[in-house]
């Protein structure tokens, strides 16, 4: 029997959560629910973001599905972003965007891509420090410093999550994204580390090409040319501002999906924020949570059936019902849908 830890976060996630989570129970009718706390009410309840008892949990269930978060745009003692801690402490290496053209919603029909990101170092590692004169005061700060770590460690197991999931979803195509002419040491330590994965699985990966593009050229591609990616994999921050632009041709930010995937467990998660200006509303769209949940489903608990029957349903209520709004009466529709 399946196992979820269920966690809405903060905003929106309160509403989209539970309908995604309605969706899955009519998909895998023997699904286990168990539900946990995490983001910035949680911090300010408790003092912590991110209780010891939810990981705990996540890691007994090895599959959760969370919302979204309000982060402070500031720096508050003793506060670390949820997701990060998520992604960081359960080790979620991988993280899972795909996009695809949806009925009605898509600019432009025939985008099909996931993009690969490295999710636990690069600029997302947390290192930041000041540098001050003597005698300076913090108010006074002249100049501030980012760390951004790239391990060799992390690139070929990235690369070899890439490399599994084109076998399995029978890719053919991997573009490297990088920014190695001006990051020679980092930036080349990434690219040819998942260069190395794939010329060593070289039988394996029969018929798939590699390329590599710097990032700017893939931004442009992004916006000119979607159709030229199939399988993306490169950095942290690089991979969450492609995946954000390209959330675009598949509809916006409210059908984008994504998997923090690790080796013991994985968080489902949309792409989507907590969007605070229409939380309590009812009127958020749970389609990229449903959509995420579907991939805990495919990914996971190897349930392909039942993720494609959520994301033929998902297609469905797009292409007979597109004008219809509210969180709720959305998941309704995908479960009358499901086939």
């Amino acid at each position: 029997m399946p196992q979820l830890c269920v966690i809405p976060g903060d905003g929106i996630g309160l509403e989209v959560v539970p309908a995604a989570t309605a969706v899955l129970q009519a998909a895998i009718p023997n699904l286990e629910i168990i539900e946990a706390e995490a983001g910035w009410t949680c911090f300010q309840k408790h003092g912590v973001s991110v209780p010891d008892s939810t990981l705990a949990t996540i890691r007994t269930c090895g599959a959760a599905l969370f919302g979204a978060v309000s982060s402070p745009s500031r720096k508050v003692a003793g506060y670390r972003s949820a997701i990060l801690t998520l992604r960081q402490e359960l080790d979620l290496y991988a993280n899972i965007r795909p996009v695809k053209s949806w009925p009605h919603v898509s600019p432009r029909p025939g985008i099909d891509m996931i993009i690969v990101r490295e999710n636990t170092e690069g600029l997302y590692s947390g290192r930041e420090r000041v540098e001050m004169g003597e005698g300076m005061q913090i108010d006074s700060v002249e100049t501030a410093v980012a760390e951004r770590v790239i391990t060799r460690r992390a690139s070929l197991r990235i690369g070899m999550r890439a490399l599994n999931i084109m076998q399995t979803l029978n890719r053919q195509k991997l573009t490297i994204v990088h920014k190695a002419n001006v990051l020679p040491l980092t930036d080349g330590l990434f690219r040819d580390c998942v260069r190395e994965i794939f010329t060593d699985a070289a039988q394996s990966s029969a018929g798939v090409t590699v390329d590599e593009l710097l990032v700017d050229v893939a931004a442009l591609k992004m916006v000119a040319e979607p159709e030229y990616f199939d399988v993306i994999v490169t950095t942290n921050l690089f991979g969450d501002i492609l995946s954000d632009a390209a959330a675009y041709w598949g509809g916006g930010l409210g059908l984008a999906p994504s998997l923090n995937w690790g080796e013991a467990c994985a968080v489902a998660e949309p792409v989507h924020g907590s969007a605070p200006d229409i939380a309590g509303q009812g009127i958020a769209n749970p389609m990229a949570a449903i959509l995420s949940a579907a991939l805990l489903a495919r990914s996971v608990w190897d349930l392909p059936e039942a993720a494609e029957a959520m994301e033929t349903a998902v297609a469905r209520v797009l292409t007979h019902q597109p004008h219809l709004r509210g969180t709720m009466a959305l998941a309704t529709a995908v479960i009358a849908a499901l086939p």
